[in-house]
C-alpha cells in the first residue's frame, strides 16, 4: 500500500487503553463511532455539526493525541488555563503515514486571548506579532499566516467564530495553498458552510447517527441557511 505525505491517516481506539462506554464522551454517538469504528483522514477533513455534537470534542482528542496543546498552538505549546478537556485522547491511537512531517499547529476561536497573551509572555526566536493590538478576525489570520508554515497538520475548532464571510473565504485561501503541497493537512470542525465549502474536502457530518460522509450540498446546515435566506420570515416568526 502506497503511504502518501501528509502527517495522518486514520485514528481508532487504541487497543492497549480502550475507553469504557457509558461514561462522558463515549455517550455522545459520534465518539463511540470513532472508537468502534475508526475514522480515515483526507488531505482535508471537516467536521460539521450543531453546538452539542460531539465535534470540538472529536477534533481536540485528535489534536491532543497528536501531542497539540489542547489550548491552541504547536507541540512545544505549554499554554494551559484551566482544564476541561475530556481523556478521550489518552484512548486513540493515530495511525501516521511513514516519514510524515510530526509538525503541527492547532487553533481554537474561544481560547485565543489567552493564547495570544502567553504568546507575548514566550516570545519566541524572533519577535510576536501584537495579536492584542488586531481586531479579533485580524489576529486570527495573521496567527494563520504566521505559524503555519511548511509541512505539517493543521487542526482548526470552529475557526469561523473569529471570522466574516470574506475571513472564512481568506483562511480557506492559506489553508489551500498549505495542502497544495502534498505534505500539510487540515482537520477542522465547523458550522460555516462556507468552510465546510473547502474544495476538495473529505465532510464529515456529526449527530445522533454519529459520523457521516455527506456532500456539501446535502448537509442539514447549508439546506437550513438556504431555506432561511430564502424566506427569514418564515423562521424568524417563530422566535
Amino acid at each position: 500500500m502506497a503511504f502518501e505525505s501528509f502527517p495522518l491517516r486514520r485514528a481508532h481506539e487504541h487497543p492497549l487503553e480502550p475507553m469504557p462506554r457509558g461514561a462522558w464522551p463515549a455517550t455522545l454517538a459520534p465518539v463511540i463511532h470513532l472508537l468502534d469504528e475508526g475514522i480515515d483522514f483526507a488531505p482535508v477533513t471537516v467536521f460539521v455539526g450543531e453546538n452539542g455534537s460531539g465535534k470540538s470534542t472529536l477534533v481536540e482528542a485528535i489534536a491532543q493525541a497528536y501531542g497539540l496543546s489542547p489550548e491552541g498552538g504547536s507541540v512545544n505549546a505549554m499554554h494551559s488555563t484551566r482544564s476541561t478537556e475530556s481523556g478521550l485522547w489518552r484512548h486513540l491511537q493515530l495511525v501516521r503515514n511513514a516519514g510524515a512531517s510530526k509538525r503541527g499547529y492547532f487553533l481554537r476561536a474561544e481560547t485565543m486571548h489567552g493564547f495570544y497573551t502567553y504568546l507575548e509572555q514566550n516570545p519566541g526566536a524572533r519577535a510576536e506579532p501584537r495579536f492584542h493590538e488586531l481586531s479579533h478576525g485580524e489576529s486570527f489570520l495573521e496567527l494563520v499566516v504566521d505559524r503555519f508554515r511548511g509541512p505539517g497538520l493543521w487542526v482548526l475548532d470552529e475557526p469561523e467564530s473569529a471570522l466574516s464571510f470574506t475571513g472564512c473565504l481568506s483562511l480557506i485561501g492559506i489553508l489551500k495553498d498549505l495542502v497544495a503541497t502534498g505534505d500539510s493537512q487540515v482537520i477542522l470542525s465547523t458550522h460555516s458552510p462556507v468552510l465546510a465549502a473547502f474544495p476538495g474536502a473529505d465532510i464529515q457530518e456529526v449527530g445522533e447517527w454519529g459520523l457521516r460522509r455527506s456532500e456539501w450540498a446535502d448537509l442539514d446546515l447549508v439546506r437550513n441557511l438556504t431555506l432561511f435566506l430564502d424566506a427569514p420570515g418564515r423562521f424568524l416568526r417563530h422566535v
